[in-house]
C-alpha cells in the first residue's frame, strides 16, 4: 500500500473510531465518512500531525489553529453557521470527556499506523 492510500484509510480509521466515541457520550455524531466530506481532510491533517506529535495537548493545540484558520471562534455551542465552538479553548481547559478525544486519536493513530507501514 502506498503512503497516500495508508494515510487515507487511517484518517478513516480515526475518523470513524471519533463517531463511535462520540455516540457512546451520547453526543450528535459526524455524518459516516462517505459523507464527512471536509471531515475528511481535518481527519487526514490530525493523522498526519499525530505521526510526529503524539501528546494530546499538542493534537488540540493543532486543531485549535486549524480551527482558528478556517474563521472559527470560541462559542458556548458548536454552531457550524456561526464558526462557534465550544472546545477552542487550552487543553487544559477542557472536560475530560474532550481530552480522551485527542487521546483516542492518538491510540488509534500509534495502534494502526504500524500496520499500514506508517511510522508513529
Amino acid at each position: 500500500m502506498n503512503r497516500e492510500a495508508a494515510l487515507e484509510m487511517l484518517a478513516r480509521t480515526v475518523h470513524e473510531a471519533m463517531r463511535a466515541y462520540q455516540g457512546a457520550l451520547g453526543e450528535p455524531e459526524a455524518p459516516p465518512w462517505p459523507e464527512a466530506d471536509w471531515m475528511q481532510a481535518s481527519s487526514r491533517e490530525a493523522v498526519e500531525f499525530a505521526l510526529g506529535n503524539p501528546t494530546p495537548g499538542a493534537q488540540h493545540e493543532a486543531w485549535v489553529r486549524s480551527k482558528e484558520r478556517d474563521g472559527w471562534v470560541y462559542g458556548p455551542a458548536k454552531n457550524e453557521a456561526t464558526k462557534t465552538h465550544p472546545s477552542l479553548v487550552p487543553f487544559a481547559e477542557l472536560s475530560e470527556s474532550e481530552q480522551r478525544k485527542d487521546a483516542l486519536l492518538l491510540a488509534v493513530v500509534s495502534a494502526v499506523a504500524p500496520i499500514l507501514g506508517l511510522s508513529a
